[in-house]
């Protein structure tokens, strides 16, 4: 699968043996920081946090992204498969509700090696895709069985902006195949007493400034066609860098306003959502990045 990448919708057919692809690495895992983390949704990190490991590379170009450390491939240390087996048992040993895969896209090969291996050892906890959803259909295919739960973006519904922000032409038609996969996967949501969530799916949409419309077409589309087979998770936390956007994308160089996110949330509420979390608070003003500082690696 490196050696003819089709593992995103780009499908650039380097051999990333030789050479990084578009999302700037080649086919040994990179990986940045392997800890628990607090700020996912309530059902993921509960009270003892989730087991997350952080990738490096991308496969879009996010001109808002925060991670930019870690998807520029500026920073992360190079790990055998039978390393990443270590680190899910360290963060089992830890307490983690389930093993966070962020942004693993560009590295899914390796990731089913170390999934079998952890599972032929007896491991217990839920695997986690969390995922930008610029991923082709056959890769989400090639995770049936060993996925329990899927944590996809729906960032775009329109090509206009997905193309202006992320460089990802056609991202609405790609993450709208792969969440149908995710979701005849996991069609139906299990959370424990414990108010874990154990398999499912949740979509998030992060509300940008400007595009409130968008949003709700987002909203309405995934309640339409999945009602509450799946949660739908809105986000706030835009968080604009003004060096950055100022210049060439001063439209959203700005904070999402109160009265946007408010009516967002409304209308998801009025057309019937129910299975959907939210955020409260200045989550702008919050910092939902860890240091990539290699920890756990």
């Amino acid at each position: 699968m490196y050696e003819n990448c089709r593992l995103c919708p780009r499908k650039c057919g380097i051999n990333r043996r030789e050479k990084k692809g578009f999302c700037g690495e080649g086919a040994v895992l990179h990986v940045a920081r392997a800890a628990l983390h607090m700020w996912e949704e309530p059902c993921i990190s509960g009270a003892s946090g989730s087991g997350t490991v952080f990738f490096s590379g991308c496969n879009m170009r996010c001109v808002f992204c925060q991670n930019k450390e870690i998807s520029r491939g500026k920073a992360g240390r190079f790990i055998t498969v039978e390393r990443l087996v270590e680190i899910f048992f360290e963060l089992a040993d830890q307490g983690a509700n389930n093993i966070n895969l962020v942004t693993g896209d560009i590295f899914i090969p390796d990731i089913i090696t170390a999934i079998k291996a952890a599972k032929e050892r007896g491991f217990k906890l839920p695997f986690l895709l969390n995922t930008g959803s610029y991923i082709s259909v056959e890769t989400v295919k090639s995770l049936d069985g060993l996925i329990d739960i899927y944590l996809p973006d729906m960032k775009y519904i329109r090509d206009t902006e997905s193309v202006r922000y992320s460089n990802a032409p056609g991202y609405a038609g790609y993450a709208k195949a792969a969440i149908d996969e995710m979701v005849r996967q996991q069609p139906e949501p299990l959370i424990g007493e414990d108010g874990i969530m154990r398999r499912g799916v949740i979509v998030r949409h992060l509300l940008m400034p400007g595009m409130l419309i968008q949003a709700k077409m987002i909203v309405r589309y995934l309640y339409e066609r999945y009602g509450d087979s799946i949660y739908i998770s809105l986000m706030n936390q835009f968080t604009p860098d003004h060096e950055l956007l100022g210049k060439d994308y001063p439209e959203i160089d700005r904070k999402v306003s109160e009265y946007e996110y408010k009516s967002l949330v409304d209308y998801a509420a009025s057309i019937g959502v129910v299975n959907g979390f939210v955020q409260t608070g200045e989550t702008a003003d919050e910092s939902f990045i860890p240091p990539f500082d290699l920890t756990g690696v």
